[in-house]
């Protein structure tokens, strides 16, 4: 009989109150993300079980930091708990009753993602009124030849598959700049968009707040409210916003206003130095991001610190820095990008700090960041080559598992490989066809090293991992397919966001914005999130 290690909980009303005090907690949903969309605690993280060996150590940087995991009764935060236990963690608990005992206890659940951005964006909107223009008025706009910008605040790559014709990519954090830059004249009204409210409202009163003296306004519902009023959107376009290219007498314009900011928010001052000696003790849990755009980041950025654009780390906070109650400090070099984050996260409740008196020679390390602390060692497995598995392939008996994302795996997986969800392996293993041997493979091989073990102990079976993974079978030219050819598990893996993509029904647009807009009120419920806005 296998001992199973008994962990202790904590009540909601326990957790309740770190959360009120600005404890530090991590709350974990360990579920997949589409359960987790499903409904989730306001301030709940997801990190699920499939993925903790790789996730946990860049996610939950500081071993003593208190945990508490919970799921919808599948036995997954139990496993968790185990898993987190063996790799250094000291302060693991569950949930008392776990996600039904949150709601039993009269705890608020949110639907979707992200929630604590999107909605603190709402309260934003209905504390400093911010401007909307709907779909049609900016088309009029538009029509009219008027003197306009439209900013689009997302991601580039969100950009590209669906914008506003004629639109801009300007990254969220980047907008003050972007503004200075491509709106010099104070009459030019700027329009500020994302696919459904959030980052527009963000995004336009980021300019408010900073004094930017053009018209400024949010388009109302974004990308969505723009194809629910029957407008096209245009695809594949390459309008960016370049924020090096400002000179500077605009760019420190820009970081006067955005200091001044910061200041009233009260948020707090750093040097390299000290950030660094904060990010080495083991009483608090130290975030470190570097708030500019990927490309900078890469160029050279201070060691130590994540790559996390401005206007992504405001909307996805829980991802970012899922400690509740942790300390976040941010860098640039230019003091817009930071001070203008920083404005936000202060309002939202963290304490945060801005890193000042950056010189060049700082920003040294080039590259994407290694994780602060590597994933454990991985078990030791009996590895294969690509090429041998394609010749082993050949013949009966071999079955492959895939153990990375779904979206992944549509997209090209070896063939008669099996996408499997790790956390789902026991139960999976029963339906797949019997096999003589298994091979594991994932993107890279790392998850699928962690997952060998418990393939060959719940089979019996030879199991071996593809050395580097789909990648490397991929680079030996091997044949790949596409499609969901075999889903030994569903794609729960990643919840699909009705504001992505060009596919989605218009019900479900619609039922997404007024989800939205019910936010606040949720808020008012649920009662933990202190929020302040100015």
């Amino acid at each position: 009989m296998t001992f199973v290690k008994e962990f202790r909980t904590r009540s909601f009303e326990d957790v309740r109150a770190s959360l009120l005090e600005r404890e530090e907690i991590a709350l974990l949903d360990v579920r997949e993300e589409d359960p987790h969309a499903q409904g989730h605690p306001l301030f709940a993280a997801n990190l699920p079980l499939s993925r903790l060996e790789v996730d946990a150590p860049l996610r939950l940087p500081r071993l003593a930091v208190p945990i508490v995991l919970f799921d919808a009764g599948e036995g997954y935060a139990q496993r968790a708990a185990k898993r987190l236990t063996e790799l250094g963690y000291t302060d693991v608990a569950l949930l008392e009753g776990g996600l039904q005992g949150w709601r039993a206890a009269g705890g608020e659940l949110f639907r979707d993602v992200n929630v604590p951005g999107k909605a603190f964006g709402e309260l934003v909107e209905q504390v400093r009124h911010t401007p909307l223009l709907s779909a049609q008025e900016v088309q009029d706009l538009i029509d009219g030849e008027a003197d306009i910008v439209v900013f689009d605040g997302r991601r580039f790559d969100e950009y590209q598959t669906m914008n506003i014709p004629g639109s801009v990519s300007v990254a969220g954090a980047d907008l003050v700049l972007g503004a200075q830059q491509l709106a010099p004249d104070p009459a030019t009204r700027i329009i500020v968009n994302c696919a459904g409210r959030t980052r527009s409202i963000i995004g336009a009163q980021s300019l408010i707040n900073a004094g930017v003296p053009n018209p400024v306004a949010a388009l109302r519902n974004g990308t969505i409210g723009w194809t629910l009023a029957g407008q096209p959107l245009a695809h594949g376009s390459s309008r960016r916003f370049d924020p090096t290219a400002v000179g500077d007498t605009l760019r420190l314009a820009a970081a006067e206003s955005a200091r001044s900011l910061a200041d009233r928010v009260r948020v707090g001052r750093t040097s390299r130095d000290e950030a660094r000696r904060w990010a080495g003790e083991a009483v608090r849990t130290v975030y470190r991001f570097d708030v500019r755009s990927p490309a900078e980041y890469e160029a050279g950025h201070v060691p130590g610190f994540r790559s996390a654009p401005g206007g992504q780390l405001v909307q996805e906070t829980e991802m970012f820095a899922p400690v509740r109650g942790a300390r976040v400090i941010l860098a640039d070099n230019d003091g817009v990008r930071a001070n203008m984050s920083a404005s936000w996260l202060a309002q939202m409740n963290l304490e945060v700090y801005v890193v000042d008196g950056l010189m060049p020679a700082d920003f040294a390390e080039k590259g994407p960041a290694p994780a602060a602390r590597l994933a454990p060692t991985a078990p030791a497995v009996d590895e294969i080559a690509a090429a041998d598995l394609a010749t082993l392939l050949q013949s009966r008996g071999t079955v492959v598992l895939d153990f990375t994302s779904s979206a992944n795996y549509v997209k090209r997986h070896i063939p008669g490989a099996w996408f499997v969800i790790r956390a789902q392996l026991d139960s999976v293993l029963r339906e797949l066809p019997d096999a003589q041997r298994y091979v594991v493979t994932c993107g890279s091989s790392l998850l699928a090293r962690f997952a060998a073990p418990e393939v060959a102990a719940l089979t019996g079976r030879p199991v071996q991992v593809l050395t580097g993974g789909t990648a490397a079978w991929v680079d030996a030219g091997l044949p790949v397919e596409s499609g969901e050819t075999r889903l030994a598990s569903p794609r729960i893996d990643r919840y699909r966001r009705p504001y992505e993509g060009t596919d989605n029904t218009l019900e479900a647009m619609s039922a997404y914005l007024e989800w939205e807009e019910g936010l606040v009120a949720q808020l008012e419920r649920d009662g933990t999130h202190r929020f302040r806005v100015i």
